[in-house]
């Protein structure tokens, strides 16, 4: 009797430290899956500065090659600074593409882009990224003046060639140009002038000018279109989005620029701070800086100069290829952007 119940005690033993193994190696083996079971990303949100056009055809290959559905809001490059700031401490979007970089360097010093150094990038020559990887460029965009041929031959005066000729009494009240506060296109434009003229005779510039401006729009791509169609003599603006409109028919667009040289944007995008969806967005940036995904532009009409090496330029910027452009100071522009809005604000009014 002694010896069953011996041999029970011992079979139950066995059967209790079997039980302990088996939820042991049960459990570990739930924890590997666990961590080998990554949930691949499905979507992403991106404000885009660049032309609607190249966000909605970017969306769509990029979701194509990767599976990962893209929704964009698109907006001036100051108004996506501004709702980045007011979201702050809660990120809607994940990543800023397209627009000039010193609005990104303007972010960058409040603290509102996420550092990714994408390993596409070490083909980006170093002047056309951030040296602490929070931006990188993906296109270049020069800025110059649009003028309607037949607004010049009524009034029987040349294309301006200088910035100085945007001063002539024919061009009273017929010179359009976006918001500096609203379009990075048009806050290129202010520093240019402040940094070839220095502050003080740089403002005094913009103050005659302003006397010759009819309006002032958000979007630094309209003055280009409104000179197509007439309705202005001469807009300030990035010369490839004038050269879409004249591919789409405007005719009467005419390209020059400033002979004592001109400001000019690197195109940039970079990862939000806290941004929702951290992963898409890291694939969506080393994506941008291919070359499939930098001659996607010209595709759809989007016509700048491309930062990566590899990639073919659009044939239809050729005419412009050779414009001299000024030693534009992005740090300097985008650590003064604020300030040197505010100062334009005061010189105008």
């Amino acid at each position: 009797m002694k010896r069953a119940k011996k041999l029970f005690s011992l079979a139950l033993a066995g059967i209790l430290a079997a039980s302990v193994l088996v939820g042991c190696s049960s459990k570990e083996t739930t924890t590997n899956t666990e961590e080998n079971n990554t949930v691949a990303p499905t979507k992403l949100t991106l404000y885009a500065g660049l032309m609607e056009e190249h966000a909605i055809e970017a969306a769509k290959e990029f979701e194509k090659e990767t599976g990962i559905k893209v929704e964009f809001v698109r907006m001036s490059s100051g108004e996506i600074l501004g709702r980045i700031r007011a979201e702050k401490e809660n990120p809607k979007a994940s990543v800023w593409f397209g627009g000039p970089a010193d609005a990104f360097i303007a972010a960058q010093t409040e603290g509102l882009l996420e550092k990714y150094e994408s390993p596409n990038a070490s083909v980006i020559p170093a002047k056309f990224k951030d040296a602490d990887n929070y931006w990188t460029g993906i296109y270049l965009g020069y800025l110059g003046f649009v003028s309607n041929d037949k607004f010049l031959k009524e009034k029987g005066v040349a294309a301006p060639t200088s910035w100085d000729d945007l001063l002539k009494p024919e061009f009273k009240g017929h010179v359009v140009m976006a918001n500096p506060g609203s379009s990075g296109t048009a806050y290129t434009a202010l520093a240019t002038v402040v940094q070839m003229r220095g502050e003080e005779d740089g403002l005094a510039y913009m103050r005659e000018l302003h006397g010759q401006i009819s309006q002032y729009t958000k979007s630094g791509t309209a003055p280009g279109r409104m000179a197509g169609l007439g309705e202005a003599g001469v807009g300030i603006t990035f010369l490839h989005d004038a050269i879409k409109y004249r591919e789409e028919g405007f005719s009467d667009i005419v390209l020059s620029v400033p002979e004592e040289g001109t400001g000019y944007e690197i195109g940039a995008v970079a990862i939000i701070a806290g941004a929702p969806e951290m992963e898409a967005a890291k694939m969506f940036i080393d994506w941008t800086l291919t070359k499939k995904a930098q001659e996607l532009g010209q595709s759809i009409g989007s016509y700048q100069f491309l930062t990566n090496p590899e990639a073919t330029p659009p044939h239809q910027a050729d005419e412009i290829k050779d414009t001299k452009l000024m030693e534009y100071d992005f740090s300097w522009a985008g650590e003064n952007r604020g300030s040197l809005t505010e100062k334009w604000n005061d010189a105008i009014k």
